[in-house]
């Protein structure tokens, strides 16, 4: 099985020597999203909303990039360094995931590049 790595202007660069995703047969990678404009490569925002929403936005764009859609995202990893915007972030992520509902961690950290207040990563498989 040969890997390929997705990459799309849709959403911000990676900023270290890393991949915005990796295609491994029917699974897709997606690496650790952060709330960036990829037009500017600054925050969407001061605030966790915003970058919640502009991290989720990446994560979508990755995926349709790679001809995968958010229903089929089977787990998904939240890192915030607010535990309390935990319901907020359940808010903005129903939005996303109505219906499919993938298997998530959510975890507090102590702190995230560029001094993100959020970062969302997950993994997606489709039948080839």
């Amino acid at each position: 099985m040969s890997c390929m790595m997705v990459q799309t202007d849709r959403a911000p660069a990676a900023i270290g020597p890393y991949s915005q995703a990796v295609k491994a047969g029917p699974w897709l990678f997606v690496s650790g999203q952060l709330g960036l404009d990829p037009a500017t490569g600054a925050f969407a925002g001061d605030g966790f909303q915003e970058q919640a929403k502009r991290c989720l936005d990446n994560v979508s764009n990755i995926l349709k990039a790679a001809g995968y859609e958010l229903a089929d995202v089977v787990t998904v990893d939240v890192f915030v360094t607010d535990i309390s915007q935990f319901g907020v972030f359940n808010e903005i992520y129903g939005v996303y995931f109505s219906d499919h509902k993938p298997a998530r961690a959510v975890v507090e950290v102590k702190g995230l590049p560029k001094g993100g207040l959020v970062e969302v990563k997950c993994t997606a498989f489709r039948q080839e």
